[in-house]
């Protein structure tokens, strides 16, 4: 069987998230909404700001009195703060005015106080000629009452969530999060915590799953660990496949001897996907078990992080009806050399320093310590090597948990 291309693989879990029907959405108060995918489109009922308000601290005349404001200054009629609910303003007079407060019916000008001597009668002079108009900001310059707030299929960000307060929203219908179980295998693997016997190493892919789902604010059902016994395997599936929306599972799906998940997937459910032309990750699988999607990550500890950031990751989001689940992309110089051109993908943990990306130690598939010192994931594409000074893409951490 021949490996398929990141891209390739990438566009069919795209498309079989895209088949399956969206989660049923639930009504949250605003403070409890972050991160969570809006569900419908917001209409804002209000206009933002909801009058003409001060742009800054300053006097508010009506334009046919600036000629007369600059000649021999106007008397100061009120004094308005925010909060205020002014009377109309008495024509040839001016009025105090403060940053955001509601400018009064009669004025349409405001002039910054830095501008302005007011004298010992209480008069205020103006010392440059004014344009009309200048200094206000209008009703509904930030929101029109109707138009379009927010699109659904973002995940709401905390500027998102004070543009939704701004217009006097304080609950919002998002989409439920999905019901996710994680299935660790392998008859070598202790939970940390419990004794470690001989042969045996402790299970670090249960919680980097567990991390990320969390990160992605999914409901994570722990099946646990699935010792390597075809029966088992079988009986664990079936019974999460009743639970949960998604199975993610770490470990067995490769061609080994004791490798009975991918053959309980290939003999037993439906396969869409199986290897893969990256690394690490290459028995990266997509199938379905009794008709619950099941993602297949291979066992090592850094391949499970990859392939859940570049592959899982967008899947789980476009079942929740995202739209844009592309991480952040950033070019940027090698400041380092590799010369091992490989016939996959390459995602490499690294960093960046003084404007370059350098490696973050040893990039074996089983080295997990490595990621915990880099800063995201520099790729190199099959087939190529690299000088220093070369430009990369690399897809930092901030923008691939989140």
């Amino acid at each position: 069987m021949s490996l398929m291309a990141v891209s390739e693989a990438l566009h069919r879990v795209l498309a079989s998230a895209s088949a399956e029907p969206l989660p049923d959405t639930e009504t949250l108060r605003l403070e409890h909404a972050i991160g969570r995918v809006l569900a419908k489109p917001l209409r804002s009922l209000h206009n933002v700001p909801p009058w003409d308000n001060s742009a800054m601290d300053g006097y508010a005349l009506h334009a046919d009195d600036i000629a007369r404001a600059v000649a021999t200054g106007l008397p100061i009629s009120q004094r308005i703060t925010a909060g205020m609910a002014p009377p109309p303003l008495e024509r040839g007079s001016c009025a105090r005015i403060f940053t955001g407060a509601p400018v009064p019916a009669g004025a349409d000008t405001i002039e910054m106080q830095e501008n302005v001597s007011v004298d010992e009668q209480g008069k205020a002079h103006f010392a440059n000629t004014l344009k009309p108009g200048q200094n206000i900001r209008p009703q509904g310059q930030d929101i029109r009452a109707g138009s379009i707030l927010l699109e659904p299929g973002i995940r709401l960000r905390p500027q998102d969530m004070g543009l939704i307060a701004s217009v006097g929203m304080d609950t919002v219908e998002v989409i439920k999060p999905l019901r996710i179980a994680v299935l660790s295998t392998g008859d070598e693997l202790v939970e940390p915590g419990q004794p470690l016997g001989a042969g045996q190493i402790f299970n670090s892919n249960r919680y980097t799953l567990i991390g990320c789902l969390q990160r992605l604010g999914q409901q994570v059902i722990d099946a646990g660990i699935l010792e390597d016994d075809p029966d088992a395997t079988r009986k664990r599936l079936q019974s999460l496949a009743g639970r949960a929306d998604v199975i993610i599972t770490s470990g067995g799906v490769s061609v080994g001897e004791a490798d009975f998940l991918g053959q309980t997937l290939r003999d037993h459910g439906e396969l869409a996907m199986w290897k893969l032309a990256i690394k690490p990750g290459k028995p990266f699988t997509l199938a379905r078990f009794a008709g619950t999607p099941v993602l297949g990550l291979p066992g090592n500890p850094a391949a499970v992080l990859v392939t859940f950031l570049l592959l899982v990751r967008p899947y789980l989001l476009r079942r929740l009806g995202v739209h844009d689940v592309d991480p952040i992309q950033l070019e940027v110089p090698a400041g380092f050399e590799w010369q091992r051109a490989g016939n996959r993908d390459e995602y490499l943990r690294a960093r960046l320093e003084q404007g370059r990306v350098v490696l973050a130690g040893n990039q074996s598939s089983g080295v997990l310590s490595s990621a915990s010192q880099a800063s995201g994931l520099v790729c190199i594409a099959a087939g190529k090597t690299v000088a220093l000074g070369d430009t990369l893409p690399f897809l930092p951490f901030e923008g691939l948990f989140d």
